[in-house]
């Protein structure tokens, strides 16, 4: 049994349906070891953005269905091919991990009994920053300091990728013009502004020796952007508030 997507997740009113969705970029070398142990929970569906490796072929032989984007279009653009599958199957919500091995598919249960226990529409993985390389820590921790600033509330972990997302948050992000790790940011921003539940839940914080995908110049820019426009976004969100109020 499926919802209208909007409508928030209801854990007395119906089972929860949720769909593991790995967007994944040349990751031949992990993958399947991630879809092995996601598969434990959840069924798994793999976009994988313009691989030029066996990433695609490797998850299918660990029991992935697999979506391919050609070509490379950035992570925003593949999780929206993922959400538009979940929705079009049916699907409550999604869960979404990296193909990295940067996120323990073992820890899938605390997300769905985050779930089940009250209604979100989005759950995040928070990260401890204290384990993270001092550049990332410095990076993570200035970031999330001046996110919440902007959305005007705490944020423990606005860039990780390891979530839970309702039906109606997929459905109202389809349209969203956002490519990279902004699209995750925009995630928070629209699902608090809509009035929408946030949850978080405590999850390991894992570095191995894959590539930093971030661009530093780029990254520093396009974060700041969107700091703004979610201050924008904020501002606007709380005037319409206080008119309808009026």
């Amino acid at each position: 049994m499926s919802q209208n997507p909007a409508e928030p997740f209801l854990p007395s009113k119906i089972a929860l349906r949720t769909l593991a969705l790995i967007p994944a970029h040349n990751e031949a070398p992990r993958i399947a070891a991630v879809v092995t142990a996601a598969r434990l929970h959840l069924p798994v569906l793999v976009v994988d953005d313009g691989s030029t490796d066996e990433t695609a072929a490797r998850a299918e032989e660990a029991g992935a269905q697999v979506l391919r984007q050609v070509p490379n279009q950035g992570k925003g653009a593949a999780l929206r091919a993922g959400f538009r599958r979940a929705l079009d199957e049916g699907y409550d919500g999604v869960l979404t991990l990296d193909g990295d091995g940067q996120h323990d598919p073992g820890e899938i249960p605390a997300f769905l009994g985050a779930c089940r226990r009250s209604p979100h529409d989005l759950v995040v993985g928070a990260r401890s920053f204290r384990q993270m390389p001092w550049v990332r820590r410095i990076s993570n921790t200035l970031g999330r300091w001046s996110f919440s600033w902007a959305l005007g509330r705490p944020v423990r972990d606005n860039q990780s990728g390891y979530r839970w997302i309702s039906r109606r948050l997929m459905a109202a992000l389809l349209d969203s013009g956002e490519a990279g790790f902004e699209f995750e940011v925009e995630m928070l921003v629209v699902c608090v502004c809509s009035g929408w539940i946030l949850g978080w839940v405590p999850i390991r914080t894992i570095y191995g020796d894959q590539a930093s995908h971030i661009r530093p110049l780029h990254h520093v820019v396009q974060f700041c952007r969107m700091v703004l426009h979610t201050r924008r976004e904020v501002r606007r969100a709380t005037a319409v508030k206080t008119a309808v109020g009026t």
